[in-house]
C-alpha cells in the first residue's frame, strides 16, 4: 500500500526534525536512508545527486539572495530604524498605538526583505523592549510581531513567492503580484483587530503616549526615509506590474537601487556591508540547503509510489472540487506545524498542482491560497517557524505558551483572508 512508506518516510522526517536536527540535515538522513533500503545506493546517489543539483542551478532563484540583502542592507544601515521613527511620527493617538505601528513596519519592511524570519527578527529587537517598557500585554506585543514578520512571505518581494513559482511552473511575477492585495488585506485585518480588542480590554495596552514633532519635520523625514522606500517599492514591484523588467531583473534593479541610496545617506560602511553580505550568505545558504535536501526527499516519496497513490486518493474523492481544496489547505496547515515552509512546497506542489488543475482551478489562485496558508503555518502551535524565531529574539523568560496563545487572534485573521481569496479569486488574478 501507498500510505506504509508515505507514513514511515514522514515520521522519520518529523523525528528527526523532533529532536533537534537541523531541517536540511533530516532531509539528507531519510534521503539516504531511504535510498541504501529502496535502492541499494550505487548509482541511484549519483542520479539523485544530478537532481539535487539543478534545482538549485536555476536562474529563477536568482532574486532570492538579492531580496535578502536588501533588507539586511537596510537594516545593518540602520536605515529602517529611522523609517520606524518615520512611521511612528505619522501615527495619531490610537489606542494599541504600538501594536498598529508594529503592523505598519512589518507591510513596510516586507516590501524590502522577502524573508519572514528576517523581518520578524527586526520587528522583535527593535519593537518588543519598547512595548515591554511601556506597559503592552504580552499577547498584544508578541502577537502582531510574529503576524507582521510573515507579511514578507506576502507584500512583494516574497522569496518563498519565488519558490513556489518555480516550483509550480507558474509566472513569477503573477505570483508575486497576485499576493500582494491579500497581504494588504491581511495587515487591515490586524490592525482592525488590534484598535477593537485594546478598546474592549483597555488593560491590554497602556494610553498612547504621543509627542508629534512640528509639521515641516514630519514632512521632511517622511521625503527623508519613506520616499526612497518607495522608490525601491517601485524598483521591484513596479516594474514587474508595468512589463518593463522580469522578476529577476526587478531583484537586481532593487538591490542596485537600496545600495545607491545607503550610499547616499552614508551609511553604506564597511562594517554594514560585510554584516549585509554575511546575512545574506548565511540565510540564502539556508534557504538553498533546505531546497537541495527538499528535491532528493520528494524523490524517495516518488520512487514509493506514494506521490501517485496520494494523487489517485485525492482525485477519487466522492466530494465537490472546493472540497478537495479546503482538504489540500487543511493538510498543508498541518505539515506546516512541524515542516518548513520550502519543504512542504517541495513535496506537495508536484502532486497538488496537476490534481488542481485537472479539477479545473487556476494554478496562480491556488498559488496565493498555499502562500496565505504556509504563512499561516509559520506561526501555528506547536512548531511553526517563526515561534521559535519570536522565542530567540523575547525576553528571558517568555515561554512558549506565551507566544502560542498571541498567536491565535492573528491565526484567525489569516483564515478569513482565505476565506475571502475562495469566495472571491478577483483578488488575486486581476493581473492577469
Amino acid at each position: 500500500m501507498w500510505w506504509e512508506p508515505f507514513l514511515y518516510i514522514l515520521s522519520g522526517l518529523a523525528a528527526l526534525l523532533l529532536i533537534g536536527v537541523p531541517v536540511a540535515f533530516a532531509f539528507l538522513i531519510v534521503i539516504v536512508v531511504g535510498i541504501l533500503i529502496l535502492q541499494g545506493g550505487g548509482m541511484a546517489f549519483q542520479q539523485i545527486a544530478n537532481s539535487m543539483y539543478s534545482s538549485v542551478a536555476s536562474f529563477t532563484l536568482v532574486p532570492i539572495p538579492l531580496f535578502i540583502l536588501m533588507g539586511e542592507l537596510l537594516w545593518h544601515s540602520k536605515l529602517a530604524e529611522k523609517m520606524l521613527r518615520t512611521l511612528d511620527m505619522l501615527l495619531g493617538r490610537v489606542v494599541g498605538r504600538q501594536a498598529v505601528l508594529t503592523v505598519f513596519a512589518g507591510a513596510v519592511f516586507s516590501t524590502l526583505s522577502g524573508s519572514t524570519m528576517a523581518n520578524t527578527a527586526i520587528l522583535g529587537t527593535m519593537m518588543l523592549p519598547d512595548m515591554d517598557r511601556r506597559g503592552y500585554a504580552r499577547s498584544m506585543s508578541i502577537g502582531p510581531i510574529m503576524a507582521s514578520g510573515g507579511l514578507a512571505m506576502m507584500i512583494p518581494p516574497s522569496s518563498l513567492g519565488v519558490i513556489l513559482a518555480s516550483l509550480g511552473g507558474m509566472s513569477i511575477s503573477k505570483i508575486l503580484i497576485g499576493a500582494m492585495l491579500p497581504g494588504l488585506i491581511m495587515a487591515a485585518l490586524y490592525i482592525g483587530y488590534i484598535v477593537l480588542r485594546c478598546k474592549l480590554q483597555p488593560g491590554l495596552a497602556p494610553p498612547a503616549e504621543v509627542h508629534r514633532p512640528p509639521w515641516p519635520e514630519v514632512l521632511r523625514a517622511c521625503a527623508l526615509y519613506l520616499l526612497p522606500v518607495g522608490l525601491i517599492v517601485f524598483l521591484v514591484t513596479g516594474l514587474i506590474v508595468l512589463g518593463i523588467a522580469t522578476p529577476t531583473e526587478s531583484a537586481a534593479m532593487g538591490c542596485l537601487g537600496t545600495v545607491l541610496i545607503v550610499a547616499a545617506y552614508r551609511a553604506l560602511s564597511r562594517e554594514a556591508m560585510v554584516a549585509a553580505l554575511r546575512g545574506t550568505i548565511l540565510v540564502s545558504a539556508m534557504c538553498f540547503a533546505i531546497l537541495v535536501g527538499a528535491v532528493g526527499f520528494s524523490q524517495i516519496l516518488a520512487f514509493t509510489g506514494a506521490t501517485r497513490g496520494l494523487i489517485d486518493w485525492v482525485t477519487g474523492l466522492p466530494v465537490a472540487p472546493i472540497v478537495v481544496i479546503l482538504v489540500i489547505m487543511l493538510a498543508v496547515l498541518v505539515l506546516g506545524t512541524f515542516m518548513e515552509q520550502i519543504a512542504i512546497m517541495l513535496i506537495t506542489l508536484p502532486i497538488l498542482v496537476p490534481v488542481v488543475v485537472q479539477l479545473g482551478f487556476d494554478p496562480i489562485w491556488f498559488g496565493i491560497l498555499m502562500l496565505i496558508n504556509l504563512q499561516m503555518a509559520l506561526t501555528t502551535p506547536p512548531f511553526g517557524l517563526l515561534l521559535f524565531v519570536m522565542k530567540g529574539v523575547a525576553p528571558p523568560g517568555t515561554g512558549m505558551r506565551e507566544i502560542y496563545t498571541a498567536c491565535i487572534p492573528f491565526l484567525i485573521c489569516d483564515a478569513i483572508v482565505i476565506g475571502l481569496v475562495i469566495l472571491f479569486p478577483g483578488l488575486v488574478t486581476w493581473y492577469g
